[in-house]
């Protein structure tokens, strides 16, 4: 039997590859002065990419009930890397780009990031919050290589040469990392005692995903990972431009932020879902929503660049939160043996939150010259959304045990 711990690394490996993406918005001056596009019409390259993920994400856990992690991991690298090779021929081309790194690239991205985060929460059931955190680090973190070097790229040899580079190197990355993947034998236990004193639900509790689509919890967390999603994905895709204009700051610290914001991202996505075990995942989110709304509320008004950045971090350490704690809230309410298929379809938050949070701060960017009226709309709505993990209680379909007190209950 294989080292669970092995598998885990090459799962973080496949993750940093994958969560490049994020340094998305280095991209974004180079293209819009080679090409004369928009700004929306630059930022919807990477909105299209997550927006398929998320669906790619659904394909790829029905995919992996059938055939099992590998051959959606292979594929994964092959439609990833490809299609940000092919983007280095778009040539102006604003729909080459759309089809390449949107929706070839971004279907990849779904496929790949699934496959980790399915297959460990089977090897670690005695540590689930916590694997389901360094799991989705790596794809948090995947910016902080991926900014500096590209950018870099983009001074020596243009914008479209580096999708070349890269592209060939997230293939190789993620085929090679995605070979390590495969789930554990059906009666695979890593220790009685962990397990006996492990808060989760029990075997007989499994939820199919036909049945988990028919409790209203599904749709609830389905909300609460979509608007953490769109709080943090905003500033992401916008982070190095909105940096110069808000903070003057250059194109290399431009470059600095997207880094330091993916270190937030990777570490919030372990630290929050590490805390999780101990204080609950609802607890988690009743924290996180009020912090967001606070600081996207503050950051109009912050011209000095480390005050910034400090910001920056606390949004993205509380969007990797999301993602580091949502694998484990669902594997908890619906059971782990379906949790490729019923999170899969859960990141279709992720997606449609890719679409909203780049969309409204590039169209309100370029309708108003500024960021202020973004930023606050965002803050706003992150104060709402504090009441949606309160009342998202545990099922109770399938005799599920009673509700425990909010600290606690997950």
């Amino acid at each position: 039997m294989p080292n669970r711990w092995n598998i885990a690394i090459a799962g973080v490996v496949m993750q940093i590859a994958l969560g490049a993406v994020y340094a998305w918005s280095v991209f974004r001056i180079p293209l819009t002065k080679l090409f004369g596009w928009s700004i929306p019409q630059v930022t919807l390259a990477f909105t299209i990419a997550i927006f398929v993920l998320g669906f790619a994400a659904f394909a790829g856990g029905l995919w992996m009930r059938r055939a099992g992690p590998r051959p959606v991991a292979m594929a994964a690298g092959t439609l990833y890397g490809l299609g940000v090779f092919l983007a280095s021929q778009t040539n102006g081309h604003l729909w080459w780009l759309y089809l390449s790194y949107g929706v070839m690239a971004g279907t990849g991205l779904g496929l790949g990031y699934i496959v980790p985060v399915a297959t460990l929460v089977k090897w670690f059931p005695d540590r689930r919050g916590m694997i389901t955190g360094i799991a989705v680090a790596g794809f948090g973190a995947g910016a902080l290589i991926t900014a500096p070097v590209a950018t870099t790229l983009i001074g020596r040899v243009g914008a479209p040469q580096t999708f070349a580079v890269l592209g060939t190197f997230y293939f190789i990355a993620v085929t090679s990392a995605g070979w390590f993947m495969q789930d554990p034998p059906r009666d695979y236990r890593p220790s009685k005692v962990t397990l006996a004193v492990s808060r989760r639900t029990p075997a007989d509790q499994e939820f199919t995903l036909p049945e988990a689509i028919r409790s209203w919890q599904w749709y609830g967390l389905w909300a609460v990972l979509f608007l953490n999603t769109t709080a943090g994905i905003a500033i992401i895709s916008q982070a190095a431009p909105m940096a110069q204009e808000i903070a003057g700051a250059d194109a290399a610290q431009g470059a600095a932020l997207v880094g330091i914001i993916a270190i937030a991202n990777g570490s919030g996505r372990f630290f929050w879902a590490w805390l999780s075990d101990a204080i609950g995942r609802r607890t988690v989110f009743l924290l996180m929503f009020p912090i967001q709304a606070v600081v996207f509320l503050l950051l109009p008004s912050i011209h000095a660049f480390g005050t910034f950045t400090m910001l920056c971090c606390v949004i993205l350490l509380c969007y990797g939160g999301g993602f580091g704690t949502m694998p484990a809230f669902a594997a908890d309410y619906f059971g782990a043996e379906h949790v490729g298929s019923i999170y899969g379809l859960m990141l279709t938050a992720w997606g449609c939150a890719g679409v909203l949070g780049p969309t409204l701060i590039a169209v309100l960017r370029q309708t108003t010259g500024g960021y202020g009226q973004a930023l606050s709309a965002i803050g706003g709505l992150m104060l709402v959304s504090t009441v949606i993990p309160a009342l998202v209680t545990p099922p109770s379909t399938k005799a599920v045990s009673a509700v425990a007190p909010l600290g606690v209950s997950s």
